[in-house]
């Protein structure tokens, strides 16, 4: 179970993310999108999944027991290639529902001090 203290407390990523246009282009091509030079609106999961993963089995959670509840995005500025981002993921809840815990977990794409990107998971840890 998720410790109720984790929740509204932001993770600063360790590390930036460089975007290529070799990632942008696998991205695109995986969608059958056939513009690449810009990122996709949804490319940005690339590179906050892997943090807020992180974050949540950092937490105690078992990572192997997730369905996906849903995701959106709120896009500041487009992703493009050369880009260096840092993602800082935020734990904004937390509930328990029929004895799944419910978590939604906000990863902000941050390029030169703003937000380029916004991204809510919510997932369902299932009992």
């Amino acid at each position: 179970m998720l410790n109720p203290d984790l929740v509204g407390r932001t993770f600063a990523g360790a590390t930036g993310t460089t975007i290529t246009a070799e990632s942008i282009a696998a991205f695109a091509l995986a969608l059958g999108e056939p513009e690449t030079h810009l990122a996709p609106p949804t490319f940005a999961i690339t590179i906050s999944l892997e943090q807020s993963q992180s974050v949540l089995v950092d937490s105690g959670l078992d990572w192997s027991r997730v369905v996906h509840g849903d995701q959106r995005f709120s896009i500041y500025k487009q992703l493009t290639a050369g880009m260096q981002v840092q993602c800082d993921s935020t734990i904004e809840s937390a509930r328990v529902m029929a004895g799944n815990e419910i978590i939604t977990v906000r990863s902000d794409l941050i390029e030169s001090g703003e937000v380029a990107v916004s991204s809510w998971s919510t997932l369902v840890f299932r009992a």
